[in-house]
């Protein structure tokens, strides 16, 4: 296959365009190697991808007008990939306008592109953070998602109503892909887990909202990559299973089903480091919500899988990698 994958130096993009050039496919990558976090972390992800012969990469803003037209200039593209985004629940009420420019901007462009080049399936990277303040757990992809507590959620669902429009338009098989919490090696700096391995080796105090009082549905890389993997084969018709009934699209959440209280993947991370964190107990972040729980019945009936990585296994191979890559 021909795969186009954007965010390619991103952390899942990266994990992603990994496993199509190991199972030999041609991967073209985009990125546009923003300093949301340290770039230095998206070039050394870059750098491995870059010693795939199948491999080629442009580096671009998605939000840049015409920016995509070289891209899309050569033969089609059988599955397209949409990682790249401005991502972060606290950050976007620092800089709002990043998240509308990336998000909604630039994943218009995209699709307006696909509407000249039509892909055989367009996958795009949604969020958990769209169930917002849905009380109804576990979270079900046919629950209201219409309550989102921050910009950020708000621009990824409309990212998915975006995409519903023009898979009916269009006809352009889409997947909407809901992550839960995913953590691993290469992971961004911004998330809990990277946070909290750094806190614990630095013996610094980690900062702990909601005195404890949460809940995750933590969701290892491996398991996450996965899952799209079998997804990507799975291209909706309309009116097929999952999918909505007037266009190929759908959305599906990818999580296991089986969230962990924010304590004990705090004593996973105490136990794979082996000390003790410092903990400073802090109220809970505006946008923030107690509790993440994702329903995992439509992925595993669509694909025969669901993730099922503890976090007594994932954390450990996190703290291994950023010892590995930090030489601490």
């Amino acid at each position: 296959m021909r795969i186009l994958v954007t965010g390619s130096a991103g952390f899942i993009g990266f994990h992603l365009a990994r496993r199509f050039l190991e199972q030999g496919h041609e991967v073209v990558g985009l990125d546009g190697f923003t300093a949301y976090y340290d770039v230095n972390l998206k070039y050394a992800r870059h750098a491995l991808l870059q010693q795939y012969p199948r491999f080629s990469f442009h580096r671009l803003m998605l939000e840049t007008p015409g920016a995509l037209e070289p891209v899309f200039a050569g033969a089609p593209f059988d599955l397209v990939l949409h990682l790249a985004a401005q991502a972060g629940v606290r950050y976007s009420l620092e800089n709002p306008r990043a998240y509308v420019d990336a998000n909604l901007i630039g994943t218009f462009n995209l699709m307006e592109m696909l509407r000249q080049h039509p892909a055989g399936h367009f996958m795009l990277a949604s969020t958990s953070s769209i169930y917002g303040a849905n009380p109804k757990v576990p979270f079900a992809e046919t629950d209201m998602a219409d309550q989102p507590l921050t910009l950020y959620a708000a621009t990824k669902k409309s990212t998915e109503l975006m995409a519903h429009s023009y898979a009916h338009l269009w006809n352009q098989p889409t997947t909407a892909f809901r992550f839960f919490t995913v953590y691993g090696p290469w992971g961004r700096p911004d998330m809990a887990m990277f946070k909290f391995t750094r806190g614990v080796i630095d013996g610094t105090p980690i900062d702990i909202y909601n005195h404890g009082e949460m809940s995750r549905d933590f969701t290892f890389i491996d398991d996450l990559v996965e899952a799209v993997a079998r997804l990507s084969a799975l291209a909706p018709v309309a009116g097929g299973r999952g999918a909505s009934p007037v266009a190929p699209y759908r959305t599906i959440n990818l999580g296991g089903g089986t969230p962990v209280s924010l304590m004990g993947f705090i004593e996973a991370v105490e136990a794979a480091v082996g000390r003790p964190a410092l903990r400073n107990y802090m109220e809970m972040q505006k946008g923030d919500v107690p509790k993440t729980f994702a329903s995992a019945d439509m992925l595993e009936q669509l694909t025969g899988y669901k993730p099922g990585t503890p976090v007594t296994i994932g954390v450990p191979k996190f703290v291994e990698w950023y010892r590995g890559f930090y030489g601490v």
